[in-house]
């Protein structure tokens, strides 16, 4: 069985993104459905996948990323407002029983995405 997992990696330091605020959402035309929300810990990760087994279902999902508040906290002498507030990144699931690891690599003006196992 596929799971879905995530991680942030702040390439401006060079370090893992800790405490970033994520929500999960199944997709389905103008339809948002929130299926979790999780903070990453020490390591840029969460604790858990953030779907696993039965949960992940073939669709369109999206991931949100509140970098804004991540930013402002590790690196208050950035200007005001953020250049990045919310990264936003939307993904299909085509095959279930596979594993998605969708990380994010951040600095406080650019990221970037790929998909993973």
């Amino acid at each position: 069985m596929g799971k879905l997992s995530t991680h942030v990696l702040d390439t401006s330091i060079g370090k893992p993104g800790q405490g970033i605020f994520i929500q999960l959402f199944n997709v389905s035309g103008a339809k948002y459905e929130l299926l979790a929300s999780r903070h990453t810990n020490a390591d840029g990760r969460c604790d858990e996948p953030l779907l696993e087994g039965e949960q992940l279902k073939v669709g369109e999902y999206q991931l949100e990323f509140d970098i804004g508040a991540y930013f402002a906290k590790s690196n208050p002498n950035l200007p005001k407002p953020a250049f990045l507030n919310t990264v936003v990144l939307r993904f299909q699931v085509a095959n279930a029983l596979e594993n998605y690891h969708v990380p994010l690599v951040v600095t406080p003006w650019s990221y970037s995405t790929y998909r993973g196992s």
